[in-house]
């Protein structure tokens, strides 16, 4: 399984969450699938998955998506992990980033959780820190909205207008990483656009 890589993208389960900010990573995970033409099924590990492939003969990923509430997202992917034989270092978090502008990307391996829940309970179920993140930016609420309330909040219509856009990109960047490496994935998406 040398050759396989976990991809997971975070969020909440069920409609009332779909089109929310913190499911954008969920989000990068369905449109990797529809680029392969893939349907995600359910997985004895409490999440959806689908088997595939970057492309005819290159790395196989496991796109997933945990059916468990984002706080909650370790042990869903650490049991899609152990299933399929992947080690730490060739798992691929998706998630969203307060912290990060929106429409932007940013890529690391490693280092905090910078608050995010999902990406500690990740870290904790798997042991380790060190796997890849593609961190979708959704910015900071304006005003005082409480940052909890805000990633609950479905995107804005001026955000709507390029979400498909950015989440593409994200996926994008997922490819990336598979296919080069995080380091020429950060040197494509770190640069301004």
């Amino acid at each position: 399984m040398a050759d396989t890589w976990l991809i997971v993208g975070l969020g909440n389960p069920g409609p009332r969450y779909e089109a929310t900010r913190h499911n954008v990573g969920q989000m990068v995970i369905d449109e990797l699938a529809r680029r392969r033409g893939d349907t995600l099924r359910s997985h004895k590990a409490n999440a959806w998955a689908a088997e595939t492939w970057l492309r005819p003969g290159a790395a196989k990923m496991v796109l997933a998506k945990p059916k468990t509430f984002m706080n909650v997202s370790g042990g869903p992917a650490a049991a899609l992990a152990g299933f399929y034989g992947v080690d730490p270092g060739r798992v691929i978090v998706v998630h969203d980033e307060l912290d990060i502008p929106f429409d932007t990307i940013k890529l690391k391996t490693g280092g905090g959780h910078g608050g995010h829940n999902g990406v500690r309970d990740v870290a904790k179920a798997l042991g380790t820190p060190e796997f890849a993140r593609v961190r979708v930016g959704i910015g900071r609420p304006p005003g005082s909205q409480d940052p909890a309330d805000w990633v609950l909040d479905p995107f804005s219509s001026a955000e709507r207008k390029t979400l498909d856009i950015l989440v593409s990109d994200a996926a994008d960047a997922v490819e990336t990483v598979v296919e080069d490496g995080l380091l020429a994935a950060q040197q494509r998406y770190h640069a301004p656009r």
